[in-house]
């Protein structure tokens, strides 16, 4: 029911965001009903970092960025934790009548009890089964957040869990 997936630590930047940016369009145009979000990164140079926002499912015409532009030479975090909660209310809005909720990942937000925790929890008590990216830095406090309830799923292997969650196939 709470499906989660990694990568290879070479893997390139940004490729967990375009895993689920294809695997939600493909279980969209199976007619799954979905809620949730993905995750665009827009380069901007080799000088810049990326732009990132945020697409709820549903309101793709409708993006969120969720980084900030700190400036040359800011070794800040970019995130805007308002902005990402924003998208976590927007989904959890959503998530009414949804067979399936996918969302990035569970960062560093998720972990300390931000971010979309709140849509996870609410997607597990309605009984709506969730996939996401975890980064390897935040594996702990995911296994500590999801106590046995998650299940690895490889990435080659996505689309069919969301198929057998959706259908009751175990």
């Amino acid at each position: 029911m709470l499906g989660w997936f990694s990568l290879e630590d070479d893997a390139p930047p940004g490729e967990a965001d375009r895993i689920l940016a294809r695997l939600t369009a493909s279980l969209a145009d199976a007619g799954l009903r979905l809620a949730g979000a993905v995750q665009v990164n827009t380069d901007r140079g080799a000088d810049c970092a990326c732009d990132m926002d945020v697409l709820v499912i549903g309101e793709e015409d409708m993006p969120i960025r969720i980084s900030q532009s700190l400036g040359g030479g800011s070794s800040g975090c970019r995130l805007d934790p308002g902005a990402l909660e924003m998208a976590a209310a927007r989904v959890s809005v959503r998530l009414a009548g949804a067979e399936l909720l996918i969302l990035p990942k569970f960062g560093r937000q998720e972990a300390i009890g931000r971010g979309f925790r709140s849509v996870i929890a609410q997607a597990v008590a309605q009984d709506v089964p969730v996939l996401l990216h975890v980064p390897p830095e935040q594996r702990e406090d995911f296994a500590r957040f999801c106590d046995g309830m998650g299940q690895h799923v490889a990435p080659g292997a996505l689309a069919e869990w969301c198929l057998d969650q959706v259908t009751g196939v175990q």
